[in-house]
């Protein structure tokens, strides 16, 4: 799927209008089915098939929030089929909606900008469900996954269920990341792909549960390992191109600790600063050719970057700095592509600097941070910005940066979080 970019300066698209709200529109009958109907190709391909679970509880047509991780495209697919008929609408990313504005509100699509603070999103969700009568499909996590794993969740989460009172279903897949992992360039291998839905929470249960109690709910249906899955399951994947781009997500070294030389094409991984070399083998597993893996399991390793990420945060040391190619969004017509600038990372947040841009983030704007691969086929990607503007960053360096600045802005968020609430006295 590609995007509308249009070049031109700052100053030109800053001068653009603004892209107003609009309310969510409730799907009519034709675009829940043209849905259904443009999905049936891939979940034939998959095989896909579902288990239930006390859904006899939701009523045929009462609202209800559907919660569900986020693996790859096809998630919307799955979720289009499985509430058929139902209408509902979905909570989707503001970019969607550039070239296609009027599509996206017909079939249901209500958007937000990804980590960003949004109290109108709230309410739009609260007026379909309430005053329209329709569902609404949210991907709590936000972002796609990176390693297969579940990505934090927002805090706010569990309030946001008890003002909301409607029923909770869960819905969670197995072989969707298999499948088409962000990592792997589009690359689409033969794996199946199935899904439970539950019913999760009811609104007495939401009523007589405290916010702290609904989030550890949701971080217990929000734990997975799709590696994990994959060997257990033996699911066997032997596409050649099985360990393109895992190099995005593996970075880092765990030999002789460089980063941003690793280089996964075909079916290995390997680290040009030593030479060592891995096989991502049918099964998932990462195996050595001298027997001395050190990680055998992708999330594994990825979790050990996050360790050296945050030793490098407490430690003072953590640092990215890097030129960029900007594009800016402000409406819903076009992003546009404005030039060159540096993106700079560190304990104070971000800063963003090219021509007359200069903008700030601080750690404490979000929990998490809106990060992609091959972005609408334009490039990897790091965005920042907040309800007025957003800011897509493509780095230009032939080093790996995106996933180490995600789990940065990660745990930073975490640092400056206690040291906030230690500072107030409050538990950490």
């Amino acid at each position: 799927m590609k995007i509308k970019v249009k070049d031109m300066t700052l100053a030109e698209a800053l001068a653009e209008p603004r892209a107003k709200h609009r309310p969510p529109v409730k799907p009519a009958p034709f675009f829940r089915w043209l849905l259904k109907a443009v999905s049936a190709g891939d979940l034939k391909d998959t095989q896909f098939t579902l288990e239930t679970a006390g859904m006899e509880r939701l009523g045929k047509d009462e609202p209800a929030l559907f919660l569900m991780n986020h693996s790859s495209f096809i998630d919307l697919k799955i979720v289009s089929t499985i509430l058929y008929p139902r209408p509902f609408n979905i909570v989707c990313t503001s970019d969607g909606f550039v070239g296609k504005d009027w599509l996206m509100r017909q079939i249901g699509c209500i958007p937000t900008a990804k980590f960003v603070p949004d109290l109108t999103l709230l309410k739009d969700m609260s007026r379909a469900l309430k005053k329209q009568g329709t569902s609404v499909l949210m991907y709590p996590e936000a972002s796609y996954t990176f390693d297969g794993c579940a990505t934090p969740l927002p805090e706010s989460v569990g309030g946001a269920l008890k003002l909301l009172g409607v029923p909770v279903v869960m819905i969670r897949t197995w072989g969707a990341f298999a499948r088409d992992p962000l990592y792997n360039n589009l690359q689409l291998r033969k794996v199946k792909v199935s899904a439970r839905m539950e019913y999760l929470l009811s609104p007495e249960e939401l009523r007589e549960k405290s916010a702290e109690e609904l989030n550890a709910v949701l971080k217990e249906q929000f734990t997975f390992d799709s590696f994990r899955w994959q060997q257990e399951n033996r699911v066997r994947i032997d596409e050649p191109f099985r360990a393109d781009g895992l190099n995005r997500v593996l970075y880092k070294c765990p030999c002789c600790r460089t980063e941003g030389k690793t280089e996964g094409r075909g079916t290995t991984l390997r680290c040009a600063a030593c030479g060592k070399v891995w096989e991502l083998d049918e099964y998932g597993f990462l195996v050595s050719r001298d027997g001395d893996p050190v990680f055998t399991h992708v999330p594994d390793w990825y979790r050990w970057e996050r360790e050296c990420v945050r030793r490098e945060l407490e430690e003072g040391t953590y640092l990215l700095d890097v030129p960029v190619e900007i594009c800016v969004m402000t409406n819903h017509r076009h992003i546009a592509r404005v030039g060159e600038g540096r993106l700079r990372h560190d304990a104070e947040g971000f800063l963003l600097e090219g021509g007359e841009l200069s903008y700030r983030q601080p750690p404490l704007a979000s929990y998490g941070l809106y990060a992609d691969y091959f972005w609408y086929e334009l490039g990897d990607m790091i965005c920042i910005g907040d309800n007025r503007i957003l800011y897509y960053c493509f780095p230009k360096t032939d080093t790996d940066v995106v996933a180490k600045t995600r789990i940065a802005a990660e745990e930073l968020y975490k640092l400056k979080r206690a040291e906030k609430r230690k500072k107030g006295g409050a538990p950490a």
